[in-house]
């Protein structure tokens, strides 16, 4: 009786055993699994999520993530203004989910996002990594930064209304909201 008992205690410390080594494998499984989820992956996965993003020069944009791509997400702010957001000048999200294996990220990169909105020349509000903003139309898109004619947002971009010219670096934006 008493060897019955030991046997027992010594198959319940095994059965004990295997249990913490298949919970530390599955662990240290999903922290791997995690380890390979890019920020990308993280954003594409919350389309149709509100987020708030911070990004440099104290900016802040709210909105409901529309679309996103390499280098770039697309919020609708709650004015129905859409806000192209340059990932390089976020600081943080807030309002992402766990990332889901059925959504994908566009291809393209900011620079063709910027060359769609050049198309529709459409006035628009680029705010920079600092803080600054500039308000206008994109008239040209390179491969690494664009021309903006600058006049008010309540004038369509003409000689007659135009304040400046100005070439600004991809890598200088933050933000280029719709007007």
């Amino acid at each position: 009786m008493r060897w019955d008992r030991l046997f027992d205690d010594l198959e319940a410390q095994l059965a004990a055993r295997a249990r913490l080594e298949l919970d530390a494998e599955v662990a240290e499984r999903t922290r791997t699994e995690r380890s390979k989820i890019t920020l990308g992956e993280r954003v594409v996965g919350a389309t149709g999520s509100a987020l708030v993003v911070r990004l440099r020069g104290a900016t802040v944009v709210r909105g409901v993530l529309e679309d996103s791509g390499d280098g770039w997400l697309l919020l609708v702010e709650p004015t129905g203004r859409q806000s192209l957001v340059a990932t390089a000048a976020v600081l943080g999200i807030s309002g992402l989910g766990r990332p889901r294996d059925d959504t994908r990220a566009r291809r393209f990169g900011i620079g063709s996002a910027l060359r769609g909105i050049s198309r529709d020349r459409r006035a628009v509000v680029v705010v920079d990594v600092d803080g600054g903003s500039v308000h206008g139309t994109i008239d040209a898109v390179g491969a690494d930064a664009f021309d903006i004619a600058e006049h008010p947002l309540d004038s369509p971009r003409r000689a007659e209304h135009l304040l400046g010219e100005r070439v600004i670096p991809f890598a200088a934006v933050a933000v280029v909201g719709s007007a």
